[in-house]
This record gives structure tokens, sequence and C-alpha cells, in this order.
């Protein structure tokens, strides 16, 4: 821990980015402001091919100004800070760090929902005549990033592989890491930008094409989709039909939906505790496990909700079990997954895929999880459950372990799979002629 001291201007950046992007996302979807809004911030990113700090302030500088309509802009740049808040810590990260610093992002988004919910009751901020207040509260965080994000250097790899500065990026990992031997970095970023060629940022088209990489997407966009299919939300929006099955008052309702948040979020900081010792893919890929048969419990216990008094208690501890096995794992992992698994050149449309990917499914499940309810009753929950076990399976038998690793070594496992019946020679040619053109 001690040796960990230093980075205290990275964790101080992770603060920042934090409160005016992730935090702001979160305060939004607990709000029920434009949930579905926030898809476009992936498709917004698409027009971003690198990360610039002024892009982060311009963003930034634009959320709590008022742009008509208002609802649409605060979901929409909220969003875009989120994916800044992942790509700029991931750039900025030694690797040892690099994945409790992208999942911080997920701790974020928790600690909005719980205050959105927390400042949300009507002995607060929850009365027609406090509403205009509690839009307002997300200016403040806002503000504070805007200017303190100015002290900040741009990302060490962006300066590095995009611009080729290396005296500026060196300055800046040693501004933000309070360290003077860097050779190790240094030679890994060199590493990187030799295997690029040179070769521009890639598009979302180029990345869902590209043989180099067709194993890192499917490992992208499975757990991704699984993300919103593992039946999360599902488990929400039941929770409070076995909440009044329980005998919870309807004025006392809200009070329990801020202890599932403040569950998911314990779990979640919990998780970017492990996610560095343990690894990504057996959080990801027993998370998922679990959770299939939690719920396969879950389902079972539905069926038998009237035969005794008991059995609604257990189904309120089942929910809570999912939520927190869900927060070890799957949700802040698969947010670490496209600064892991992408090199440089393909991060940027990576992370428009990621986020597609999410609010698609997210649009799918809430489109079509009513009927069905009314079609399956409880054992609509059987549906998630063999999504879980499928993206389970997956992970834990295809899927290569990213912990410690650099970017050029994630590249080389992945070249393993992307091309198994090839030799190494062949693959690097390969690789290096795909991502020039």
């Amino acid at each position: 821990w001690g040796s960990r001291k230093r980075y205290w201007r990275l964790y101080l950046l992770m603060l920042v980015l934090g409160i005016g992007g992730s935090f702001q996302h979160g305060m939004l979807v607990s709000r029920d402001l434009s949930f579905f809004l926030s898809l476009s911030l992936s498709l917004s990113l698409s027009l971003s091919l690198s990360l610039s700090l002024s892009l982060s302030l311009y963003f930034t500088l634009s959320l709590y100004i008022s742009i008509p309509p208002s609802s649409f802009s605060s979901s929409s740049l909220s969003g875009m800070g989120l994916s800044v808040h992942l790509m700029y810590l991931g750039e900025s990260s030694p690797k040892k760090l690099r994945g409790f610093l992208t999942l911080t992002s997920s701790i974020f988004i928790g600690l909005g929902k719980v205050m959105g919910q927390i400042v949300g009751i009507k002995e607060l901020m929850g009365t027609d005549d406090m509403w205009p207040w509690l839009m307002a509260f997300s200016g403040l965080p806002a503000i504070i990033q805007f200017v303190t994000l100015l002290f900040f250097p741009e990302a060490p790899r962006y300066l590095y592989i995009n611009k080729g500065d290396t005296e500026a990026s060196k300055k800046a990992l040693q501004w933000l890491w309070q360290e003077d031997d860097l050779k190790m970095e240094m030679d890994d970023m060199e590493k990187e930008r030799e295997s690029m060629q040179g070769q521009k940022s890639k598009t979302v088209w180029d990345v869902l094409t590209s043989r180099c990489v067709r194993w890192q997407v499917l490992a992208l966009v499975i757990p991704c989709a699984c993300v919103q299919f593992c039946g999360i939300n599902a488990i929400y929006l039941y929770a409070f039909d076995i909440f009044r099955e329980s005998g919870v008052a309807e004025d006392k309702m809200h009070y329990l939906s801020i202890g599932i948040g403040a569950t998911e979020l314990i779990s979640i900081s919990l998780c970017s505790l492990l996610i560095d010792r343990a690894g990504r893919k057996m959080l990801m890929g027993y998370g998922y496990l679990l959770m299939g048969v939690i719920m396969s419990i879950l389902v079972v216990m539905l069926s038998i909700k009237d035969l005794f008094s008991w059995v609604p208690y257990v189904n309120i501890a089942l929910i809570f079990s999912v939520i927190c096995v869900y927060g070890l794992g799957p949700s802040g992992v698969s947010m670490a997954l496209p600064a892991d698994l992408f090199l440089q050149a393909w991060r940027p449309s990576a992370y428009v895929i990621s986020g597609s990917v999410n609010w698609l499914v997210l649009f799918l499940i809430g489109m079509f999880f009513p009927y069905i309810v009314d079609a399956l009753g409880q054992f609509c929950f059987l549906v998630f459950v063999a999504y879980c076990m499928f993206s389970s399976a997956f992970m834990l038998y295809f899927i290569p372990e990213t912990k410690g690793k650099s970017m050029v070594e994630i590249m080389e496992d992945f070249n393993k799979l992307n091309y198994k019946n090839r030799g190494t020679d062949t693959e690097k040619a390969d690789f290096v002629l795909e991502t020039t053109f």
C-alpha cells in the first residue's frame, strides 16, 4: 500500500473525472430523467477518434450551461463524461492499477444512484417545489470538474502513441505517478506504437470487420450485453412486488430502493479492491455463474411463495444477493474491458460499441420484458439464467486473463485465438497489414 501512495495525483484525477461524469450519469439514471437518451454518448463518441483534454473540458462546461432541451443535453453529456472517465484513466494508469482505476466509474455511478435516491425522497427535495433545485444540483460537480481539470495533463498514452510527443508523455507520467524510473512504461508504449505501424484510429466498422480483433470484439460484446441480459433490471422491477408481498408499506418502499442502491455501491467498491488481484476473467465469469444459480433458486421460491409465509422474506434476501454478486463482478468489470482488450487506435471505437450494445439491449428489455412477464410469469427469469450461464462459460473457457499484462501481451494472447491455425510470423504480418489499412 505504501508504494501506491505516490499515485495520489492519479487518485485525485479519478475523483475529478468521477464527480463530473460517472456521478452525474448515476444521478440522472436514479432520477429517471431521459434514461435512454444516454445512448447518445456512444453516437457522440464515434465522432471522437482520440482522448483530448480540451474535449473533456468542453463537454464538462456544456453540462451545466442550459442548452435546450436541458434534459437531452444533460443526459447525453453525462454519458460522454462517463466514457471520457474510462478512457482518460485507462490511458493514464499503470497496469497494476488499471483495473481498479477504470472500475471507479462504476463506483461513481453507484454513488450517483444512491445520492439521487436520497435527495429525491419527499423529506428532502422530492417535491414539486424543490424539483428545479434538484435539477440544478447537477451543475455543482460539473463546475468543480471543469475548473480542476485545467490543472491535469493530457493522457500519457495519447501523447506518446497518437501525437508522438515522447517528452510531453514522460512529463505527464512523472507528474501523475510521482516517479522518475519510467523505462518499463515507456518501453511498453513504444512496443504498442511499433505494433500499430503508424495506422490511424479505427472506425466502428473496422473494429467489427477486422479479423485481428475478432475475439476481442466477442469478449467485449457478449459480457457487455449480459450486463443487461443478466436480468438485473428485471430484478429491480420485480423487487417492489416482492416487497409488497412481504408487507412493506408503499410509503416505505423508497427507502428499500435506497438500500438496494447502497448494496450495489458497497459491492462494486469491494470489486475495485479485488479486480487487480482476482482478475477480470474470474470475477466476471464466476459472477455470471453465481447470478444464474441464485436466480434459478429465486424462480423456485417464487413458484412456492403462497405455500409458506416465510418465502417472501427469503425472496428479499435472494434479490439482495443477486445485486451484491452483480456489483462484485459483472457491473464493474464490464467497464474495464475496452481499456484492457484494445490497442490505442481501436479503443475509441470499442467504447462506442460497448456503450451502444449496453443501451440497445436495455432498450430491448424495456420493450419486451412486460410481454415476457405476461407470458411466463416468474419463469421469465429463466431467460436471463440461460444467458448468464452462456456468458459465464464463454468467459471462463475461451477468454484469456488480462490481469497485470501490457497491451501488447494481451494482443498476443488474443492473436492465438484470432489466428489459431496459423504461425506466429504470419499472425504478426496479418495484424500489421489489417491495422495499417
